[in-house]
């Protein structure tokens, strides 16, 4: 047959479309992500594809004959295309992988009940092909084709046929090539360093993930050893993808690359941010030219640039097994993943990934864990399904702080006398917000400290912006100077900030520990280790613990328990060793039997295995990945101090798009993309006086409604000094605990 004769789009025949597909694959078959015999069964499911197009109602519809599918006359075109497959004498499992990729690249039916219920169209949607049709495909045909849908090659050959299909339908580059990280690493970053250290070289963590770039690596390492850069090292000139758990580290680790690496160039062709404000992001750091930015938003989520930057929800939503799923996971059969601070995520969070990371070493990938501690239970945990795992650890180095633990509550006046008689750089560091404030109160207030600054989530966008940035200039190592900076975990992982002094409430030792890294960061305050610079309070709230009784609070009762009995008296040195060993000594699988956390992990991990192909769509996927717990809002000062410029913004995103006539369809597309931008700014300047808080924040007073969006305004007490504090509502008014972060 012909395919030439037959129209795949109104001005792209079947046969042209087809080709595209193996143009597209040979980018991949090139860069040697795609060989062997699922090369072979790859390059028959494209040819037959969309042979079902052929069909006379298609083919009309397609010529604008016809206005729209009617599924009392027609058949989906995938279900007929496997009348058109040429059924082998021999490898009949080839023949079934082939079909269920085939029957399955458009999600839009349910193929087993279609056929089943709609099998006496079969005559008319292919009456004019019945010399040519070599197959009889019946209802029992249709289940076993429908059964390997679990199988391991099916599902990569159904990925890749999505991956082919997207790629030249969308017109877009399936894949751009790595072939310049190494070189950016050893020919541009490395010199730019020397030229501050003279003799600057890989340190041997950069060299293990050098020498073992084929294998799956843990590395524990101290912080300041160069994580990042080992990271990519591992990478090498590879399709990579480098996870974090946090927006904030995420761009900073974007820009770093970006800047230090990379060094902007090329940058639309190598690397990728990925998470849900990418397109926002991109515009306000100028990342590319802005007519540039859709199309360079669009290639991040098509996965098609060498090296991305992303949350763990962008990549890993696939264990939900979502219809359209093998897309991703075929592309992570041939990608190496870089998993930076595998401990700052919750049980949910991490059964998720670790769940995602068996299914992508069984297909191919590749992936390096690197992290400033890892406790015993999370090894055990990737052990169980993953075999030989390298593992390694580099936390030789520096001493860096002299730690004194205090068994009672975090002691305001203490640290009051301490600042007064030594002042310097001082960091406090409290569990949640609520208790930020009234540190931050106590020492304005009642110890008359003028020189306080606080630091937690629940600032406007545009406050936390300008603290943030205030806090990185002070917290620099080479900046001298005296101020207290009151803050919560939003300091432990995504700022790069260097203090003298640290005062902190107790949350586990690994959260501990990472709070540690915000003080004498490079270990070159040597003077400071003669006395302690760091104070931890294990004495906290009990509202704050979860167990398997209490469902409340956030923070594990068992491991925090274990991590203060782990800590209980210490007043010396605390060395990197030692902080490995202490938490392989309190934080084994044995020792957290029975915690919260344990079984929230285990309950997590058996759902997502339960879960079949399908069950979920990818919009309900969006909406559970992530345990959704807080809400942006508008204080009600905030809204009325800026209601010109916010209603000015809602006056934009309730615009309609119009074509102009006399401009051809690429400029009208031109002219679409431009009016998107202009709202994607218009939103995110109403969402830059926006706060996040928690359900029991919430006393809504009004709402701000536009085209497909809205946020309330709410009543509360906000101040840039101090942020947002609820009025308890009514309905809230027993309800004492506090749980945000």
């Amino acid at each position: 047959m012909d395919i030439e004769k037959y129209l795949a789009k109104p001005t792209k025949s079947v046969r042209k479309h087809t080709n595209e597909l193996y143009e597209a694959l040979n980018i991949l078959v090139e860069q040697k992500y795609v060989f062997g015999h699922l090369l072979e069964l790859l390059k028959e499911a494209i040819e037959y594809h969309d042979y079902g197009k052929v069909n006379k109602y298609f083919q009309q519809r397609v010529k604008g004959l016809l206005k729209s599918f009617d599924d009392e006359i027609e058949l989906p075109h995938n279900l007929l295309s496997l009348f058109f497959i040429k059924k082998p004498t021999e490898n009949v499992e080839d023949y079934y992988k082939i079909a269920y990729a085939i029957l399955n690249h458009h999600q839009r039916y349910d193929p087993i009940k279609t056929y089943k219920e709609k099998s006496h169209l079969l005559a008319d949607n292919l009456a004019e092909f019945r010399n040519f049709i070599v197959n009889k495909v019946s209802v029992e045909e249709i289940n076993k084709i429908s059964s390997y849908k679990t199988d391991t090659e099916a599902i990569l050959l159904k990925g890749f046929l999505h991956k082919c299909d997207y790629s030249a339908s969308g017109e877009y580059i399936i894949e751009y090539k790595n072939d310049f990280l190494i070189d950016s690493l050893k020919n541009k970053f490395l010199p730019t360093l020397r030229e501050t250290v003279p003799k600057a070289d890989w340190n041997e963590l950069q060299n293990f993930c050098m020498n073992n770039s084929n294998e799956n690596i843990i590395a524990i390492a101290n912080t300041g050893m160069g994580k990042t850069e080992a990271g990519l090292l591992w990478i090498g000139d590879n399709k990579g993808f480098f996870i974090l758990p946090l927006k904030t580290a995420i761009n900073a680790i974007f820009d770093r690359v970006k800047n230090k690496i990379i060094q902007n160039e090329k940058i639309d062709k190598r690397l990728s941010l990925l998470h849900s404000d990418t397109t926002s992001y991109y515009l306000k750091e100028s990342t590319v030219e802005e007519d540039k930015v859709i199309e360079y938003t669009n290639k991040g989520k098509q996965f098609s640039l060498p090296l991305t930057i992303s949350t763990l929800d962008q990549i890993f939503n696939f264990v939900y097994k979502y219809n359209g799923f093998e897309l991703k996971l075929a592309t992570l059969s041939y990608s190496k993943i870089v998993i930076d601070e595998i401990q700052a995520y919750s049980p949910d969070l991490l059964a998720y990934l670790i769940y995602g990371l068996e299914k992508v070493t069984e297909v191919g990938g590749k992936f390096a864990i690197l992290t400033a501690t890892l406790p015993p239970f999370i090894k055990d945990y990737l052990n169980q399904n993953i075999k030989g795992i390298k593992f390694e650890k580099f936390t030789k180095g520096k001493d860096r702080h002299y730690l004194k633990v205090f068994e009672e509550s975090l002691n305001v006046e203490f640290i009051s006398n301490f600042y007064k008689e030594r002042g310097g750089k001082v960091l406090i560091i409290c569990n949640t917000v609520k208790k930020s404030q009234e540190v931050f109160d106590l020492l304005n207030k009642t110890y008359n400290i003028e020189n306080v600054e606080l630091l937690h989530a629940k600032f406007t966008k545009n406050d936390r912006k300008e603290k943030e940035e205030s806090i990185l200039a002070f917290g620099d190592t080479e900046y001298k100077g005296n101020k207290i900076w009151v803050a919560t975990s939003v300091v432990e992982a995504s700022l790069d900030i260097d203090f003298d002094y640290l005062f902190t409430e107790l949350n586990d030792l690994n959260g501990f520990f990472q709070r540690l890294g915000r003080v004498n960061r490079k270990g070159e305050k040597e003077e400071m280790l003669s006395e302690p610079n760091a104070f931890l309070f294990t004495e906290i709230d009990k509202n704050l613990l979860k167990s398997l009784d209490s469902k409340r609070g956030f923070i594990d009762q068992k491991i925090y328990e274990l991590s203060k009995e782990a800590l209980k008296g210490f007043d010396g040195v605390l060395s990197e060793d030692k902080k490995v060993e202490l938490i392989d000594e309190w934080l084994t699988t044995d020792k957290i039997k029975g915690s919260s956390f344990e079984k929230r992990y285990d309950d997590v991990k058996k759902y997502i295995d339960s879960l079949y192909i399908g069950e979920k769509s990818l919009d309900d996927v969006k909406k559970m990945f992530r345990d959704i717990s807080s809400y942006n809002v508008i204080p009600k000062n905030i809204y009325e101090e800026n209601r010109v410029v916010i209603e000015e913004n809602v006056k934009v995103l309730n615009e309609e798009f119009e074509k102009t006539p006399n401009l051809s369809e690429v400029e009208n597309n031109k002219k679409r993309e431009e009016f998107y931008l202009k709202k994607v700014k218009a939103r995110n300047k109403i969402y830059d006086f926006s706060v996040s808080v928690g359900l029991f924040d919430l006393n809504p007073i009004d709402k701000i409604i536009w085209k497909n969006g809205e946020i309330e305004i709410t009543e509360c007490n906000y101040s840039n000094e101090r942020g947002f504090e609820r009025i308890r509502a009514e309905k809230h008014k027993e309800e004492t605990y506090d749980n945000y972060i």
